[in-house]
């Protein structure tokens, strides 16, 4: 899975200022309904995607003939968008937005019913499959991810074990000494900002919910404030800034290079990133390119418990959705429910299926036998924390602050941690008063 997938809706969040208006009122409620018979499914849909790689090596068109087996009469022409967010963007200001599209984070939730058809409601499509509250306006649900994410350390488990660590850290403090073990007992850089990159740094928000456990989460983003002393978040971006601080990161972040971290990990270059469990096949693929096992390429969750175990988020990829004004809406209903269901899309990204019958990846055999709780985040609260987000400046889905909570930490920027974060704090409570409720 290329970079522009899970952590693209955070970066994509950053384009909520420039707002989108669209031209979706007239079909406003339109639905998509399931198909009866795939025989008699005909047309010509256009899928957009930011799977730029899957289209470019043939991928998406394996897919497609896939489908064709099901659906004969329908034809799938695919339009690969390298800069996803900002193009979509411009698009949906008309209604040529493709028959089937990723939604952008751009775009408010509730108004999903303007540019989206319904899918039918959360009460029965929550019967079958995850995520479904993600896109939920007003009981309808409006995308559906065809897979599902967590964050966590990527790592090589060979350098880990050559600094004498051979168990997963409990605590931030135990995280920071095995870190300093690896600095000292190996050559690696113990851990990897990808500073440069910026959309890397914006996977720590979603830290969100692992510290406690807790499935009301972003209800208290919505609610309260996020850095607030043991807050979630506020355990997270201490954790990195003391990495950087306490000379755990590389030299120089702004040097730091994506692409290349991927070999320098899978050779032992570098230790640890903080990414999720779509970075693994990148990383596994780039161990056999290297001539290294692949097997060395291990993920394990932040470090934190809760009654003796760790705890980790389950979230959607991009939400897959029907335009509202497609001439063919039972054909992008068509490629939605199969993408989901039968492409196996899941199983060849060692993601998780949404399907709330299925099993556990084969890369988080590991989470399974330590124990590690999955749970899924209430996002009832969703649309007022991207609200309070746009309008307190703030940016929890954007790389700023943690750029310059980096250079905080390396001395970069003056000022303290307690006080670059209690002024974050202050900004978003004023934004709760302004929104009100």
């Amino acid at each position: 899975m290329n970079r522009r997938t899970v952590l693209a809706i955070a970066v994509g969040a950053a384009l909520m200022l420039a707002g989108c208006t669209g031209t979706g009122g007239t079909s406003k409620g339109a639905d998509a309904k399931a198909p009866v018979d795939p025989s008699k499914v005909s047309g010509t849909i256009t899928v957009l995607t930011q799977r730029t790689d899957l289209v470019q090596d043939g991928t998406m068109k394996k897919y497609a003939a896939e489908f064709n087996k099901t659906y004969p009469k329908v034809k799938v022409e695919f339009q690969a968008l390298t800069n996803y967010e900002t193009e979509v963007k411009i698009r949906m200001n008309t209604e040529n937005y493709g028959d089937v599209l990723m939604i952008p984070a751009v775009i408010k939730k509730n108004d999903y019913p303007k540019f989206f058809a319904s899918l039918g409601t959360e009460a029965e499509r929550s019967k079958k499959y995850r995520f479904t509250d993600f896109t939920t306006v007003d009981g309808k649900v409006y995308g559906q991810s065809p897979i599902g994410v967590t964050p966590g350390f990527v790592y090589n488990k060979k350098v880990w074990r050559d600094a004498g660590i051979t168990e997963w850290p409990t605590t931030p403090a135990e995280f920071i000494a095995d870190l300093k073990a690896i600095k000292t007992k190996t050559d690696a850089v113990p851990y990897y900002t990808n500073f440069a990159a910026q959309w890397p740094l914006t996977s720590w928000t979603y830290v969100n919910g692992s510290v406690h456990c807790d499935t009301q989460a972003t209800t208290k983003l919505a609610e309260g404030d996020p850095w607030a002393n043991g807050s979630d978040l506020r355990v997270g971006d201490k954790l990195l800034y003391d990495v950087v601080h306490d000379g755990l990161a590389e030299k120089d972040p702004t040097t730091t290079n994506w692409e290349e971290s991927k070999p320098r990990l899978a050779k032992g270059e570098i230790a640890t990133e903080w990414l999720g469990t779509w970075a693994i096949i990148q990383y596994q693929d780039a161990a056999k390119q290297a001539g290294t096992d692949p097997d060395d390429i291990g993920f394990m969750p932040f470090p934190a418990q809760v009654d003796g175990k760790f705890c980790a988020v389950v979230s959607p990829d991009y939400n897959q959705a029907v335009n509202v004004h497609s001439k063919h809406k039972e054909a992008a209903r068509a490629w939605v429910d199969w993408f989901t269901d039968k492409s196996g899309y899941d199983k060849d990204n060692l993601a998780l299926s949404p399907l709330k019958n299925s099993s556990l990846p084969t890369v988080l055999k590991p989470y399974e036998d330590a124990g590690v709780k999955l749970i899924e985040l209430d996002d009832s609260a969703g649309a007022r924390v991207k609200l309070l987000d746009d309008e307190s400046e703030v940016g929890i889905y954007k790389p700023d602050y943690r750029q310059d909570l980096v250079d905080l930490a390396r001395g970069a920027k003056k000022g303290d941690l307690d006080g670059f974060l209690d002024d974050l704090g202050k900004k978003w409570t004023d934004a709760q008063q302004t929104v009100g409720s």
